[in-house]
Parts: C-alpha cells; sequence; structure tokens
C-alpha cells in the first residue's frame, strides 16, 4: 500500500474499531488482562514473518534496546491499558473523540523539541479539534470544565492520547529498523511492559479471566489495532512525518462514532455532532495547510 491517504485513513478505521472492541470487553475480560493478551498474541502473530528481520538488524536493536523499549511500554502498552481501564467508565463515542487530542500533543512536543512552527490554518485547525475535544469531555456543558469536573473515565483517555503523543513525537529518534523488526520488538516490549500492571490487577482482585466474547475482541486488537494499524502507522510517518500523519488520527472518532452506534447501539447526541464537526474541520484546514506548505517549499 503505497498512498499514505489511504494507508492512515486504515489506522483510523482499524483505531476507531479498537474503541468498539475495547467497550465489548468490560466484564468479559480485565482491562489490564486485556492489554497483556492483546500483546501476547500480536508476538505469536508476527514472530514467523519477523524473526528473520530481528536477527538481520540486531546490532542495531542491541545498541537501541532502552529506547526501544520505552517506544513499546509507553506508546503501546500505556496507551492501551488506560484506553481500555477508560471505556470502563465512558463511552466508546467519547473515547474516539478525545483521542483526537493527540495531534495537538505531537505539534507542541515537536514545537518545544524541534523547533517546529504550525502555520496559522494548522493553529486554526487545532483549536477547532481541542473545542470539539472540549465539548466531548465537558458532555456538553463547557462550564463543568472550570469546574474540573471530569468523568473518570475521559480524564484517563486525557492521560494515555498523552503517551501515544508524546511516543508520535519521539518516533523521529527511532532507528533505521526494517518495519516487521520494530513492530516485533515493540510488541515484545509492550508485552513484558503489561505484565506487571496483569499481575497488580491479579493481586487486588479485579481481574477477569476472558470468555468466548473476550477471547473474539483479543484477537480482533491483536490483528486489526495492533499489529496492522502499527504497522501502517509507522509506515505513514516515515511517508508523511508524525505531523501530517498524526493529523488522521482525527478520523478515528468518525469511523468509532458510526462504530458504535451500529454495533453498540451508543446514542449519538448533539453535542458528539458538534465535536464531531469541529474535528473534521480541524483535520481539514490543518492537511490543508501541510499541502499549501509543501508546494510552497517545492518551487
Amino acid at each position: 500500500m503505497s498512498n499514505p491517504i489511504v494507508l492512515l485513513t486504515c489506522v483510523a478505521l482499524f483505531w476507531g474499531g479498537n474503541a468498539v472492541a475495547g467497550k465489548l470487553a468490560v466484564g468479559h475480560v480485565s482491562p489490564m488482562l486485556l492489554t497483556a493478551l492483546r500483546w501476547l498474541f500480536a508476538v505469536i502473530f508476527i514472530a514467523p514473518f519477523a524473526l528473520a528481520n530481528v536477527r538481520e538488524q540486531w546490532p542495531i536493536i542491541r545498541k537501541n534496546m532502552v529506547m526501544l523499549f520505552l517506544f513499546g511500554a509507553f506508546g503501546f502498552a500505556g496507551f492501551n491499558a488506560l484506553f481500555y481501564y477508560a471505556l470502563n467508565y465512558t463511552t466508546a463515542i467519547n473515547v474516539t473523540i478525545e483521542q483526537s487530542i493527540m495531534p495537538l500533543i505531537v505539534f507542541f512536543g515537536n514545537f518545544l523539541l524541534f523547533k517546529l512552527r504550525p502555520t496559522p490554518l494548522q493553529l486554526i485547525g487545532f483549536s477547532l479539534t481541542l473545542f470539539g475535544v472540549a465539548i466531548t469531555v465537558s458532555n456538553g456543558d463547557l462550564a463543568s470544565l472550570l469546574l474540573l469536573n471530569l468523568n473518570r473515565g475521559d480524564a484517563l483517555m486525557l492521560m494515555a492520547a498523552l503517551l501515544y503523543g508524546g511516543y508520535t513525537v519521539m518516533l523521529r529518534y527511532k532507528p533505521p529498523l526494517h518495519w516487521r523488526a520494530m513492530i516485533f520488538v515493540l510488541a515484545v516490549s509492550a508485552l513484558l511492559s503489561s505484565l506487571p500492571l496483569a499481575y497488580v490487577e491479579y493481586h487486588t482482585g479485579n481481574m477477569i479471566l476472558p470468555d468466548i466474547q473476550g477471547l473474539g475482541v483479543i484477537l480482533y486488537i491483536a490483528i486489526f489495532p495492533s499489529l496492522l494499524a502499527q504497522s501502517l502507522y509507522i509506515r505513514g510517518v516515515e511517508m508523511v512525518g508524525g505531523n501530517r500523519a498524526n493529523l488522521f488520527i482525527n478520523l478515528v472518532p468518525v469511523f468509532g462514532s458510526i462504530l458504535a452506534v451500529l454495533i453498540l447501539g451508543e446514542v449519538l447526541h448533539t453535542y458528539h455532532i458538534f465535536a464531531l464537526a469541529f474535528v473534521v474541520a480541524g483535520i481539514l484546514l490543518a492537511e490543508r495547510s501541510a499541502i499549501i506548505q509543501s508546494k510552497a517549499t517545492a518551487k
């Protein structure tokens, strides 16, 4: 798949489905066990295809082991653990819309670390996106934000977005690995770092072993949001850069909301529709700015 727009749109679709799958997991498998099993199955699925690349590039992997482990621990395991935990307290629609704050985190991180300045159109786009997320987390009552009156699930999801936004910014430092080797190493790192979380869940008596529905959810998220989406996302960042690639995350709430209504029967409130409108307007403006900037640079 060579078209970055198609590639990153598929990423958004798979991640939109991830929120619905995570909601279907509630009561059928506990969130920390779900995170650990997700990456266990992901490692098993990709190992036959990736081990040759890992052996070939082992000197690079060994040299960058700490960085790669942190990528997997925070960008994969940490994000997923907070994501699935959040779905125990809020809706799939809310979670998918709240993911749209990630591009703001990426641009802010790129500005602080690499002095990459957003264009005026991008700033407008980000502002629209932020406003859409604010509408969502406040359930349409923006005044409640002044009281810091956030649902626990919404607060957890914002923390998850912060982790993944930081991971995307730091991908600039990723070593020159084949995508299969990269995904395999990060998946193993995510598995190892999620095991202590699953142990704590078991030790506190909160672990729920998966039933048939739970197993189905685990298989779906191990294949689509984990292996396929993460691989395509890394490729997308390579093709168009972290700033532009991260903008497509704003399509996640569109796909996620549609799937949540169709599959979960969740209610799409009026404030959700307004929030989605701001999010989509934000991505269109920011993407338009990137295209204009690219043409100007080419001249």
